[in-house]
Formats: C-alpha cells, structure tokens, sequence
C-alpha cells in the first residue's frame, strides 16, 4: 500500500511542468480540540481534535484558462499516523465567498462538516468550485466537468501541502457532498472511476441529495405548473451554463421577462446574495403571477422551444450535466429524503434504476427520513455516510516502514452476529471501544491467521477496533454492528 506520496511530491517539485495542478499558498485559519468538537457537534464517538487551512492552488476557469482556485484542507489533529482522504462537496453557496474555505468567517459554515471527517479520522478536502471563492467570474454552478476537475486539482496541489506539514496518507479516497454537492460528488466520482488517467482509485462514495437527473427531473421542476419556493436555482444554473457555453443567450431577458432580468444581475454583479435574490423571486412572482412558478419569470418563447425542441442549446446544457447514466464499480450509497422540498428525490430514483440497470456492484439507494425536507436530512445522510465510510476506513502508525497490521481483514462488517479477523500477524493485540472510548474487549497476543469474536452482548452501534505490536504500530478500524 502506497502510505506517502513522496516520489510523486519529489517528481513535482523537481520538474513542475510535469504537474500543471500546484499549490499556490497556505493558511491555518483555526483548530479545535476534540473536546470542542464532541461539544459544537454533540457527536460523542469524534476521535480528533482538527485543524484547518485555507489553501489556494493552480486550475482552470469556465473558458478552460489558468486560474488560482481555493478550498480548505482539514487535518486530524494528530499528525503521527496515516489517514485516509475523503472530498466534500458542498451545497449551494448564497455568495462567492459563503465557501467552506472561510471557515471560522461569516460564510463558511459548510466548512464544519469537513471537522466531522477530520475528527472521524480523515484528512478532508473541501474544494470551494469553479468561480467560487477565490476563483476568477461567476460560479458554474451544478457543472459537472468543472465541479470534477476543482476536486482532482485540489488533490493533486495537496499531495505538496500534505509533504510540506508533516501529514500522511495512505491510498484510500472516500466521496461525498450534499445536494449541489450530491451532484458534484458524483462528477467527481465518475470522473475518477471512467479515465484511470486521473490517477486516483475511489474506496467508497456516498451521494447524497443530489440534483444528478438536470435534464430529467430537475427540467420537468423548471418547466413544472406547480410553485416552487427555491425559483433562483433557475437562474443561477442559467448564469452558470452561460459562463461554460456562452450560448444560451446574449442578454438576460432574452431568457428571463424584463422584470426578472435586473435582479438577476445584481446577483451575478455580487450586489445581493442568491438569498436575497430567491426573496424577491418569490415575492415578484406571487404579486404578478399569483403563486411562486418559477417558469413564469422565464420568456414564453423559451418556456416554448425548450418544451418542443430536445436539441435546444438549454437542453443540451442541462443534458450535458446529467451525472447518473453509468456504472459505479466501487462501493456506492445514494441517500436521500422523500419529502425535500428543493431537490426532489425523484433525482436519487432515476439514478438508482440507471445504474442497478447497468449493473452496479456493491450499490444501494436508501430513503433516510421520509418526512425530512431538504434541511432536515443533511444529519441522517451524512450520519449513513459515517457508518457507511466506517466499513472501509484504514487508519495507521508507524510510519516509514511496513506495518503487517494493514493486511487484517475484517468481515463482514457491518457485522451483526459475530466478525471474522483474519492475517492477523504474531503478537498483536486488540482493543475495542465504543462511540464513547470506552473499552468494551480486550485480547492481547492474538492468534496468528484468523479469530472470530462475537458480538451478541455489544449493543448496535459504531465500534473502533485498536489492534497494535510492538514497537508502537497501530492500526485502527471502524466496525458498524448492525
């Protein structure tokens, strides 16, 4: 197993036109302590403290030329071992620098999810997109292609970051977002898992609410009779295609009627927030219309040739970010919520027939509150998604040399009954403690090869497996007893 990057570090730093994606500069915005955390989030099994950096980093905009983007880096706060990495996209922002790399500033309150993962042992990468934060014009927002190549080039740029501040990885990546982000996490997972070029290998992804059906179900939304009461995510998709395609149109209201037009301005100047923007939307709408239908702020003849013509530029916009019609090979979850209000699940629907169509292994969709509305299902979602990640994480010690420890193999887990421990190396010992930290089993010298331990007096619940040798290696696992 590949636990530190140094070759390909040494590689870029020695010849940089090799790598076109670096870092460009660093900053600690904060920490806090494990303690802090259990108390901010109320989540008792966190196992770090975390520290967090806002880092900018070299690639591309909307037209494909250079530019310097941001996203934040967060870090257990423990530097001594090797963690596995996991991406965060995040969900839509109401300004440029509302970004998880303001995190600890007014905006950047997305960034407190990469502490969870931090806490839970990952190193988290929250890239803030394409024209978002410090990235140059207008975010190209719900784009699928950008919103894949922020992410890969803020992994790339971060394998120099993580040499430079004394963190380890080992090979492990896990993907994730939330609803915006539900959709760019699978861009990015697709991304990876269709051009081995990248150079990256998915261990397991979770998305979660996601518009990945735009051409689908979220058209029929835009095009739909019934009110909607989130009616800027049309133009802020508009404004966003327009900065990748430059052909939807030439002015505003040759999209949007004349009373929409310079508001919608105004948000894409940066004068108000897409808050402010979808208020007014909301308030013009019913005044003049009656009810909050979002195609009415929309000019009749387009509303007309986009319901008639499939190859319409917006419709071959909206399909062109499509991200469900493929086949995932590593282990995947949708979740998502019946009732949400702005994104609807039809979207995880259509994605979980395309790909159990396709045949994809290890893949499950899963309703996680079915009275939740879009805000109330981001804690059972990335909840799921903790336990889910759990199966899979691999967090060492001993860095430097080999660490036999790495090649236990646990199963299955989730576990309910009882849990298989095999190449197990002479000498090892265990220790297993609960979401609390406190020892529930101990058994030192294990037997070399196999052991079975069972699990029937454990209540359901998440369990941390400690395994460690002599000579100070450890090796910590996350076990889910269903």
């Amino acid at each position: 197993m590949r636990k530190i990057l140094v070759l390909s570090v040494l590689a870029a730093l020695l010849h940089p036109q090799l790598n076109a994606q670096q870092l460009v500069s660093s900053s600690l915005n904060g920490a806090r302590t494990q303690g802090q955390l259990i108390a901010q989030f109320q989540v008792p099994f966190l196992q770090y403290g975390a520290k967090y950096y806002k880092i900018t980093y070299t690639s591309k905009d909307a037209k494909g030329q250079p530019d310097t983007l941001s996203g934040l880096i967060v870090v257990p706060d423990n530097a001594t071992k090797v963690y596995p990495r996991l991406v965060y996209q995040h969900g839509t922002s109401s300004c440029k620098t509302c970004v998880p790399s303001r995190l600890g500033s007014p905006g950047g309150g997305e960034g407190d999810v990469g502490l969870i993962f931090a806490a839970m042992g990952y190193i988290s990468f929250l890239p803030d997109y394409v024209g978002m934060g410090d990235g140059r014009g207008f975010q190209t927002y719900v784009h699928a292609a950008t919103a894949a190549s922020a992410a890969l080039d803020m992994l790339r740029a971060s394998e120099q970051w993580l040499m430079q501040n004394g963190y380890f990885s080992n090979e492990q990546l896990f993907i994730t977002g939330y609803s915006q982000g539900g959709h760019a996490a699978m861009a990015l997972h697709r991304a990876i898992e269709l051009n081995p070029a990248t150079g990256f290998e998915v261990t397991a992804a979770a998305h979660l609410s996601g518009p990945y059906s735009i051409s689908g179900v979220m058209r029929d939304l835009i095009l739909s009779p019934d009110a909607y009461f989130y009616p800027a995510y049309i133009p802020n998709t508009a404004l966003g295609y327009q900065e990748v395609y430059g052909n939807l149109y030439n002015n505003l209201t040759d999209i949007f009627k004349p009373q929409y037009a310079p508001k919608i301005q105004e948000y894409y100047d940066g004068q108000i927030s897409l808050t402010d923007l979808n208020q007014f939307l909301i308030q013009t709408l019913t005044a003049e219309t009656g009810a909050s239908i979002a195609r009415r702020m929309l000019q009749d003849n387009v509303v007309a040739a986009v319901e008639a013509n499939p190859n319409h530029p917006i419709n071959l916009a909206l399909r062109d970010n499509d991200v469900y019609r493929w086949k995932p090979l590593r282990p995947t979850r949708i979740f998502y919520c019946t009732a949400d209000d702005q994104v609807p699940f039809r979207n995880s629907i259509v994605a979980r027939d395309t790909m159990q169509a396709l045949g994809a292994p290890n893949f499950q969709v899963s309703d996680v509150g079915p009275n939740l509305d879009h805000g109330g299902c981001v804690t059972p979602a990335i909840t799921q998604t903790l336990i889910f990640f759990a199966g899979f994480q691999s967090i060492t010690s001993g860095v430097g040399s080999p660490n036999p420890l790495e090649n236990i193999q646990i199963a299955p887990n989730p576990a309910s009954s009882v849990v298989r421990l095999s190449e197990l190396p002479a000498g090892s010992s265990l220790r297993v403690l609960d979401w609390r930290g406190r020892e529930v089993y101990r058994q030192q010298d294990l037997p070399q090869g196999q052991l079975e331990i069972p699990l029937q007096d454990l209540a359901k619940g998440v369990y941390f497996l400690h395994f460690s040798l002599p000579g100070a290696k450890q090796y910590i696992r996350t076990l889910v007893r269903g």
